[in-house]
This record gives structure tokens, sequence and C-alpha cells, in this order.
């Protein structure tokens, strides 16, 4: 008879005990969708000299903001005209690689065929590319299916590169499809990639305003979720389980604009959705409730303001966090729509297009030139540190387990202790 000793006993707990405590940030805007990180210990202070762990170089272009599941780290980027998913673990060590399809390349210099983020249920890994090839990997690096969702749906008509990231369900894997060609949502079955349903998206948005580059939002729990997209002039909502538009907002452009494509994803506060939209200059926040009689859902403020164009908003502690793309930071309050405060990061010649995350009631906002600011939100705004790494950045920060992990054009950092 096998027995266990005290010692091994003790060690068992400890290691159930540490997985349970660690955190993972299983899709682009965390475990929560919300830009907002659970777990403590962060440096506030890093330079390329000072705080950095690990420093690898990435075999290929990307954009993608990684994802980290216990002890993986995956992230997508070009390699050599071919669309590529590595997995590291939280040491920097490659433990595999995956090809998926060939890369589409990029139209804008800031961007790749790599934009979109993967996403993880802690059993597979979903990733999605510009080409349009959807990936159903292991966490050991066997792939499950493959398919090409343009082939089967039609190309991408967006003006410029396809960003967002798919979004998982509670069987699906759901992307939201904005373009000058007929849009749409579809789900795919998480265990085989077959369509569980498409829903065609139809809008009045004029010229490139069709255009959307939004990662959809998913809210309530199991057989209630609903899925939330912003884009075309619009905020949806539709069920998880049949594609079913429930609701829709009335529209974000009454004056039909042409050129008000959307960039910056929408973020769940409140009971609400909240968007910002008008190239940066409004923010809508809507109550996402059925509608019996088919009109529009009841907006439940609206604001002009000058919000943010690229960098999606955190919602954290009651209010919504917005970093614009020249670096003015600001609180509202997401229940009423009020201003708190704003402020004014250090200006410099390069924007903001990475989103904000907030850690430890400190915001963390970087630069295209790879320069974070940590902003310390209570009692007031107090810019705490200014980081420069000199890297062309574009990924959003992932903050877990007091370590920041930040992908780079060439290179993926881990600042912090060694993990």
């Amino acid at each position: 008879m096998h027995h266990t000793t005290p010692l091994a006993c003790l060690l068992l707990i400890l290691t159930v005990i540490s997985d349970a405590t660690a955190e993972n940030w299983p899709q682009w805007r965390g475990p929560d969708q919300n830009g907002v990180s659970r777990s403590t210990g962060f440096p506030t202070e890093w330079s390329e000299a000072k705080n950095i762990a690990w420093k690898i170089k990435l075999p290929g272009w990307g954009t993608s903001t990684p994802i980290v599941w216990q002890d993986q780290i995956f992230l997508t980027c070009d390699d050599d005209g071919t669309n590529l998913l590595i997995c590291l673990n939280r040491s920097g060590k490659q433990l595999w690689r995956a090809t998926i399809g060939k890369s589409a390349g990029n139209r804008n210099r800031k961007a790749s065929g790599s934009n979109p983020s993967p996403v993880t249920d802690g059993k597979h890994v979903y990733a999605y590319y510009r080409s349009g090839d959807l990936a159903c990997i292991d966490l050991q690096g066997e792939l499950s299916w493959h398919i090409n969702v343009q082939e089967a749906n039609g190309r991408d008509q967006l003006g410029w590169d396809l960003a967002t990231s798919p979004v998982l369900t509670s069987n699906g894997v759901v992307i939201a499809v904005m373009h000058q060609g007929p849009s749409y949502v579809i789900a795919l079955e998480k265990a085989s990639g077959r369509t569980l349903w498409k829903t065609a998206r139809r809008v009045d948005a004029p010229g490139e305003a069709r255009d959307s580059y939004t990662t959809p939002l998913v809210l309530g729990k199991a057989q209630s979720q609903t899925v939330a997209v912003l884009g075309g002039d619009y905020i949806t909502g539709h069920a998880a389980s049949s594609g079913q538009e429930l609701w829709r907002s009335a529209s974000l452009n009454p004056r039909g604009r042409g050129n008000w494509r959307s960039i910056a994803s929408p973020v769940a506060a409140h009971g609400m959705v909240i968007a910002p939209y008008s190239r940066g200059s409004t923010l809508t926040a809507v109550k996402p409730v059925q509608v019996a009689n088919g009109g529009p859902a009841k907006i439940a403020w609206d604001i002009d303001i000058a919000a943010t164009d690229v960098p999606s908003p955190v919602a954290y502690d009651g209010n919504i966090y917005l970093c614009g793309d020249r670096g003015d930071v600001t609180s509202i309050d997401a229940a009423t729509g009020k201003e708190v405060w704003t402020t004014r990061l250090p200006r410099n010649r390069y924007p903001f297009s990475a989103s904000p995350v907030v850690a430890e009631g400190k915001l963390y906002a970087t630069r295209e030139n790879g320069t974070t600011y940590v902003l310390e939100l209570a009692a007031g705004p107090k810019l705490v540190a200014t980081n420069a790494l000199r890297e062309n950045t574009y990924a959003t920060p992932v903050l877990v387990d007091g370590n920041i992990f930040l992908r780079t054009s060439d290179y993926l950092f881990c600042i912090g202790d060694v993990p």
C-alpha cells in the first residue's frame, strides 16, 4: 500500500492553493473583459536595465495582445508569410508553435495579419487572423480544427486591417464581422468549428462608418448569455444561444457622418454597455433590455467628451477610465456619465494605440514608443512613474500575478520578478 508522507500532503496542498490563486488572462481585456487585473504585487518602475525578468525575440511581426493561462503564454504573429501561434511558459521558454494558414499581411503600418488576440477556455486556444483563418488548438499544441471564416462567408472588405478578437460563450466561438460587405455575427461550436448560428447585422451606416474593428462583449452567465456588438453606428445585443437580436441602441451617428468607423471596444458596468464613438468625441451608455415593440433600447446617458478613438476604456470601481489617443485620461462615473476628473499625461508625438489596464488602483497606459505611464487613481490622479522601453508598441499590457507581459514589435518582455 502506498502511504503519503505529511510533507507530500503539505506540498500538494500548497500546489492546489497556488493554482487556485494564480490569475489567468484568458482573452483580450482580461478575465472580465474590463481591462482590470485582480492580482497584486506589480512593479511601478522599470527600464531596459531595471525590473526586466526576461525579454525574448519574437519570430515575426504582430500586434495582438498575449493571453495567459496558468503557466502558459499564447500569442500570435506573422512568420515568413504564415500565421503563427506560439506558446511559451512563464519563464519565456517556447513550448510549441503552430502554423495556421497564410498571412494576409497588413495595409496600415501599425497593423499586421495578426491583430486579433487569441482566447482560451483553459482547454483549447482559439486563434483568428486577418486572412480569415480560425483554429482551435489544445494546450499541448495539437490542432483540433481549422476553418477559414472568410472563405465560407465572404472576403474581408474592411478599409483597414481586421482587428476584432474572438470571444467565447458557453459552447461557441463568436466573431463579429462588420465591414463594407454584408455584416454579420457568427458563432462556431467550440468542439468542432461547425456553424451554430449566423445572424445578419443590418445597419444604415454610411461609407466608412460601416467598418468596425471592435471586439464583442459577453454578458451574463451560462444559458442567459448575451453578446453585445458595437459598430456600424449601433450597439446590438444577441442571444448567445441563437444569435437572435434582442435589442439595439438608437443610432450613435444621427447626422450620418460617413467617416465614423469604430475602433475602441465597449465595456460593461452597472448593468450597461458603455461605448466610445464619433471618432473619440462621445461616450454612450445603453441599458441592454429586450424591447418588445422593436424600438431602440434605452440610452441611459450620452455625453460629448474628449473620450477615446483607439484605446478601449476600463471599467473599475464604479468608474469608466478613458485614455485618449494623445494621452488625456478621464474618469467618468459609470452610473451617471458625470465627469469625475481629467488629467493629461506628458505630451509626446507618439499617440496611444494600446488600451489601458488597471491593477491595484493604478492605471497603466502605454504609448506607441513603448513608454508606460503609471497613474495612481485614488483621491485624484497622480503620475507615479514613467517607464521607457523605446520599442514600437501597439499591444495592451497583460498584468498577472505580479508580472507585466508587454508585447512590442519585436519582443515579449516580462517585467517584474522572474516567475
